[in-house]
């Protein structure tokens, strides 16, 4: 079966013969490596589910640094939701790391769907609830904790980045320099096996 058929299932229930309606809502697009799913300045038409692949959303500042604010893989939704929601233009770009392959809805339909299809919108609301606890956790740690401990946490949380990501895109989505998660990392790998 379809990989997001089992992934509406783990939040909610729908049926196989419910699903064929579910997935005509949604179009499949291939991104290749380094292609923008968005650019700053666009506004965000659709919500992108991975079925393969990886991706990062960045913001980038006045002095051409990017700043990482989500990493993303494959069952994970994507999309700058405040442009998506407000239809204003994003202030972040959201290109593929990997060669990707997305399942795109457009606001149209994931209104269409939502009045259409109960699953869906109990998907998007446990969906919005969990990004919700996961946002602030990570606002917690980034300004709680020291750098050490936001980084173990991370790696408890989310071990598949690790592998998937370099780790100068993991520092800056931890909001740490590379050679201080290269130390911390390297500190913590002698305290697991030694």
């Amino acid at each position: 079966m379809h990989p997001l058929f089992h992934y509406v299932n783990k939040y909610t229930v729908i049926s196989e013969e419910d699903f064929k309606v579910f997935i005509s809502y949604f179009t499949p697009r291939r991104v290749r490596k380094k292609q923008y799913l968005l650019e700053e300045g666009e506004i965000s038409k659709h919500i992108a589910f991975i079925t393969k692949g990886s991706m990062r959303q960045y913001y980038t500042d006045e002095k051409g640094i990017e700043h990482i604010v989500n990493l993303y893989i494959e069952n994970w939704w994507v999309c700058d939701r405040e442009s998506f929601a407000m239809g204003t233009p994003s202030i972040y770009s959201i290109d593929a790391w990997e060669h990707c392959e997305v399942l795109l809805i457009s606001k149209e339909n994931s209104i269409k769907l939502r009045s259409q299809c109960p699953a869906f919108n109990e998907l998007f609301l446990r969906l919005d609830e969990l990004n919700t606890i996961a946002t602030q956790r990570r606002i917690t740690y980034s300004i709680s904790f020291t750098a050490e401990i936001h980084f173990k946490y991370f790696i408890d949380n989310y071990p598949y980045f690790v592998d998937r990501f370099p780790q100068h895109v993991i520092a800056s989505y931890l909001g740490i320099t590379k050679d201080t998660l290269s130390r911390i990392r390297n500190k913590i790998i002698k305290q697991r096996f030694f």
